[in-house]
């Protein structure tokens, strides 16, 4: 059976990440027929939160690490029990290959009938008890499950990751291993071989295309396709993929483009989702990252949007990318990691490598409160990511100006053409952009 393939956006998703994730795999569905799964790789920051729940849509599944785990090459084989006669395990084992799980009462492993245990067995019956050579084979499959199950299995969380156990696997002379939940109870069985092949999990990258901004592991999972609008940072692949990076305010542009292109129109949840993600993404239209095919996009998703018996039938695009923007929950109501977190992103220029996080308030008078829990927050985030340096860009996103926050910054962006002010953070008129304004002065002053 074809595994599903997942489209994901980057760790510490927006908005936008969310609704291309959703949006991408309903168009895929929709035109393709293929098993596509909308995913996220971190936590809803309250935007997305205060989008989904207003227009009724589940969130994408959580998907942190794409190492291959024990649970993706299980089978979940039928059982018996310690008590149960041979014959039990003997009906299951003609069905499995020769594997007969031997369960206990409570749902917890006893121990594996095979063709090696059944072997041992009657080698220690004949070997070891000469006068019973005579035995039948109807006698012998009459004994209890229990004389000739072999209880020395290693047993392994399903959530365990193969690779970090694969040494100690290849050491063990046995070729079945269990499966079980938290608790200890059986989920199945998975035999070495499989574990040396595991299926990849397929995936699509989407609003990113850096392996550093990706989910964890990600060179370890199946990589078909990108779909994005930022600079180039992408992952090398071992065979071609689809890609597709264009020059445009938001992921959610370049799939409803992608929508119209098939000859079709989303339903008006998933046109509300991508419209929330483009007006999240270009600061409802105002952002320098605003293109002339983001204005069409959201007509567009405006017109499938507020269709009648649409929950938000009644409002307009303004109307609806101003609830988008309240909707950013303010400094006061989060705490500093949770600011400095929420929508973070790594780069690496040169020998440098270091972090750039973004938050929107509705005015800069905010910062001043929270200037140095914030600078504290960031000195942790520099430490807990193992970069150089740190930066948090503070957004007005009525007035479309931000203030500048940085941890430990490398003394050649004292050139940055940005004020100074007393507490240390500094003022950067017009700068609303992280992508388009913020990081290309940055780096050019890096890599200069």
């Amino acid at each position: 059976m074809e595994s599903p393939i997942y489209v994901i956006g980057h760790v510490n998703p927006d908005t936008d990440s969310i609704a291309a994730a959703i949006s991408y795999a309903w168009l895929l569905r929709e035109r393709d027929g293929l098993e596509v799964i909308a995913a996220r790789a971190g936590a809803l920051n309250a935007q997305s939160i205060w989008v989904l729940k207003t227009l009724g849509i589940d969130p994408p599944v959580l998907i942190t690490d794409a190492s291959p785990r024990f649970e993706s090459v299980m089978r979940r084989l039928d059982t018996t029990t310690p008590d149960q006669p041979l014959t039990d395990a003997w009906v299951i084992a003609s069905r499995t290959n020769g594997i007969a799980p031997v369960i206990n009462e409570d749902g917890t492993p006893y121990g594996l009938i095979t063709g090696r245990s059944l072997f041992d067995f009657l080698s220690h019956q004949v070997g070891v008890k000469p006068n019973r050579k005579n035995l039948t084979i109807t006698e012998i499959l009459n004994l209890p499950c229990n004389q000739a199950a072999n209880t020395r299995v290693l047993k392994f969380q399903a959530s365990t990751k193969i690779k970090d156990v694969l040494q100690r696997l290849l050491r063990e002379e046995g070729d079945e291993f269990w499966v079980v939940d938290e608790a200890g109870r059986y989920l199945g069985i998975c035999r070495q071989r499989d574990l040396l092949n595991p299926p990849r999990l397929k995936i699509i990258m989407v609003d990113h295309n850096e392996r550093q901004q990706s989910l964890g592991s990600s060179e370890e999972a199946e990589l078909l396709e990108i779909l994005d609008h930022h600079r180039l940072g992408n992952p090398s692949t071992h065979i071609p993929i689809k890609m597709s990076v264009d020059i445009v305010g938001s992921t959610s542009t370049l799939v409803s483009e992608k929508i119209e292109e098939a000859g079709l129109s989303a339903p008006w949840q998933i046109a509300g989702v991508m419209l929330a993600g483009l007006l999240s993404d270009t600061l409802n239209l105002t952002s320098p990252t605003t293109t002339e095919r983001d204005q069409v996009a959201a007509e567009r998703l405006s017109r499938w949007t507020f269709v009648r018996g649409s929950a938000i039938e009644h409002e307009t695009r303004e109307s609806f990318g101003t609830q988008v923007l309240s909707a950013s929950a303010g400094l006061a109501t989060r705490s500093p990691q949770e600011v400095v977190n929420s929508d973070m992103k790594v780069y690496s220029a040169g020998e440098q490598r270091f972090a750039i996080a973004q938050v929107e308030v509705s005015s800069l008078n905010e910062v001043a409160a929270h200037v140095v829990p914030l600078n504290q927050a960031l000195d942790d985030l520099r430490k807990t990511t193992s970069v150089d340096f740190a930066m948090l860009l503070v957004t007005d996103v009525v007035r479309g100006s931000s203030r500048l926050l940085l941890s430990n910054p490398p003394s050649v962006l004292d050139e940055l053409p940005y004020q100074p002010l007393p507490d240390g953070t500094r003022l950067a008129e017009g700068v609303v952009s992280r992508k388009k304004q913020l990081l290309p002065v940055v780096l050019g002053l890096l890599e200069a």
